[in-house]
């Protein structure tokens, strides 16, 4: 693999660590903890050498069908900067924006191992 992306995974496995650990005051925090400390793990491995191709094809799937199930029935942004809940559509709209970016990450990986392989 190129060193470009490796680079690039471990710089976001720290990144979607980092999302987990912001998540810690958020009502449901358990889930989205999970959801990004998987990323970041996914990240890692693919870092280390060690996530095969099949694996990050199912995470960037399954985040992208999270991008659309968590999708607010009226959008309305995502107001960056915000502390707190404005309200439930915004709230999902931020959810949505960040499976949005871990599956475009992990289709992105999935490629670059497929291309490798070939």
């Amino acid at each position: 693999m190129k060193p470009f992306f490796k680079a690039f995974a471990a710089l976001m496995a720290l990144l979607f660590a980092w999302a987990a650990y912001v998540q810690l005051n958020d009502p449901d925090a358990a889930v989205w903890i999970g959801i990004y400390l998987v990323a970041a793990l996914g990240c890692l491995g693919f870092a280390l050498g060690k996530l095969p191709y099949w694996l990050a094809l199912v995470l960037g799937i399954a985040y992208l069908a999270g991008t659309f199930l968590f999708w607010p029935e009226s959008f309305e942004g995502v107001r960056f900067g915000e502390r707190g809940m404005a309200n439930m559509n915004i709230e999902r709209g931020r959810e949505s924006l960040g499976l949005a970016i871990t599956a475009l990450v992990f289709l992105l990986l999935s490629w670059r191992i497929r291309r490798d392989r070939s």
